[in-house]
C-alpha cells in the first residue's frame, strides 16, 4: 500500500496508527492530518528515534495494514 492511501483515509487510519504508537496523542494524530513527513517528525520526537528507524517502522506499518 502506498502512502497516498493512508493520508486520503487518515480518520480510517489513525486508530491503527494509535494502536502501534501509543504514545502519539490525539492531538498529535490531528496536527498530523495524515501527511508522512509529520508522521515521522512526531515518532522521532516522541519516540528519541532516528528518521531510519522511523521510515523502517512507518513502512513496516504500510506493509501490514494492506
Amino acid at each position: 500500500m502506498n502512502w497516498d492511501r493512508v493520508e486520503g483515509n487518515w480518520n480510517e487510519y489513525k486508530g491503527k496508527i494509535k494502536e502501534r504508537w501509543g504514545q502519539l496523542t490525539d492531538d498529535d494524530l490531528q496536527a498530523i492530518e495524515g501527511k508522512r513527513d509529520q508522521l515521522l517528525g512526531k515518532l522521532q520526537q516522541t519516540y528519541g528515534m532516528a528518521r531510519e528507524e522511523a521510515e523502517r517502522q512507518v513502512n513496516d506499518f504500510l506493509e501490514e495494514a494492506s
